[in-house]
């Protein structure tokens, strides 16, 4: 595989946990001050409230901000392979792993990626965004942890939000202790970077949260700490900060029920 894929354990579009971090570390490894990046929603039925956060998220920052709806493609007809092929990034959202994978195959959206990588676009997923370019993954499309399969583009496997949700960390652990292939149980907000197929970089943007590799063993699955670096900015004294939004984001995280 020839390009670079970003994968996330879990981010939102909030100045929470280190958020904002990582949305300055996606711009900065385009290498453009204001870079154009497309939002791909498919994984959660491309909602609006996504959307319009990642506008304003990544928006007033200076980037180029654009998404596409496969979903509303009749009412908002676009050329989905010219687009992507003229971006700097590519965010693909999080939600349901299986729905993604399905709703991509008849439109051919991952080989066109895979195209896209090959031209020098970087790709960035969270969640189901991130397990998808993998062999196979743990979600929770059908309200429960299972193994679900990949698109294969990146050998191994993965675990997103991985002590945020217990349960799916556990069902991880004993399917690589069977036959799933290995791979890495990530925290939300932390990143690890792919070029051409191999591991170059690993992050984490909050405190306490990390990367684990994790191998099968004699009896069940082994877990070694991956070292990451930590890409939060220092603190700065007397910076502005809206509690309001603050608040309302923190609701919102709580109460989210598209762990997927």
């Amino acid at each position: 595989m020839k390009g670079r894929i970003l994968v996330m354990g879990g981010h939102e579009f909030d100045r929470l946990d280190g958020n904002e971090a990582i949305v300055d570390h996606i711009i900065s490894l385009t290498g453009r001050e204001s870079p154009r990046i497309c939002l791909l929603p498919t994984a959660s039925g491309d909602p609006e409230d996504q959307i319009s956060r990642f506008r304003r998220s990544f928006g007033s920052r200076g980037c180029e901000v654009s998404d596409i709806s496969l979903f509303r493609l009749g009412a908002n007809p676009i050329d989905v392979s010219a687009h992507l092929m003229k971006q700097d990034a590519i965010y693909v959202g999080g939600g349901s792993l299986v729905n993604l994978v399905a709703v991509w195959q008849p439109h051919g959206i991952a080989e066109l990626i895979e195209e896209c990588l090959e031209r020098g676009v970087m790709v960035v997923g969270q969640s189901a965004g991130a397990m998808c370019w993998f062999e196979a993954g743990i979600t929770s499309s059908s309200g429960r942890p299972e193994p679900a399969p990949g698109l294969g583009v990146l050998a191994g496997s993965l675990c997103v939000h991985y002590h945020r949700d217990p349960d799916r960390r556990s069902r991880y652990l004993a399917e690589v202790g069977r036959s799933m292939p290995a791979g890495y149980g990530a925290d939300d907000q932390t990143g690890l970077l792919f070029t051409d197929g191999e591991l170059t970089e690993v992050f984490t943007a909050r405190e306490g949260a990390g990367v684990w590799k994790v191998t099968p063993g004699e009896a069940d699955a082994i877990e070694e700490p991956v070292s990451a670096t930590d890409i939060r900015p220092e603190p700065s004294a007397g910076r502005p900060r809206d509690v309001v939004d603050d608040f309302r984001a923190l609701n919102t995280w709580r109460q989210s029920s598209a762990i997927r």
